[in-house]
């Protein structure tokens, strides 16, 4: 009779086992989708911050030109103020006019480097998630491998090791 109620009762151990495993496979493989989510989830903000970062560079190309212009002018003006002065005054309304469009591009410009440094920060947020559920998984995988080495050694405490790493 002893040995009928040893038998079931590693029978019911063998059972728990093998849910608890199958348990934690199936949050593993969850945890496993999450880390690749937030790992595409990075990759995009970073692309999107890079866009941006091109963005802002190529509106202070602009910027740096439509300075050199202004200088140009502005300097053509005053080279030209006594001995012409009609077109001292187009070539100063030239500068002015190239002035003021500056200021609209270094906005334009100053805007997309909040943006780029947001989506930074975004991405950065998103690979530590990532490393996060990476880690999670890796702990996962160990406690399925632990569970294994109890099930074919029946050392139960073994088992519970690897329901504690997987907690």
């Amino acid at each position: 009779e002893r040995a009928v109620e040893a038998a079931e009762h590693r029978s019911r151990w063998i059972v728990y086992l093998s849910f608890s495993t199958a348990l934690i496979a199936v949050v593993a493989a969850i945890a496993a989708l999450e880390s690749g989510t937030f790992s595409n989830e990075a990759l995009i903000q970073k692309n999107e911050a890079l866009l941006a970062q091109a963005k802002a560079s190529d509106q202070w190309a602009y910027f740096q030109a439509k300075s050199v212009k202004a200088t140009v002018y502005a300097t053509q003006a005053a080279a030209s103020k006594s001995s012409n002065p009609d077109f001292a005054e187009k070539a100063q309304k030239e500068a002015d006019r190239y002035a003021t469009e500056q200021e609209g591009i270094s906005k334009t410009a100053n805007e997309l480097e909040q943006e780029v440094k947001k989506d930074a920060e975004l991405s950065d947020k998103s690979m530590e998630h990532h490393h996060r559920f990476a880690y999670a998984v890796t702990m996962f995988q160990i406690s399925i491998a632990l569970s294994a080495v109890a099930a074919l050694s029946r050392q139960k405490m073994v088992w519970f090791a690897g329901l504690i790493i997987s907690v």
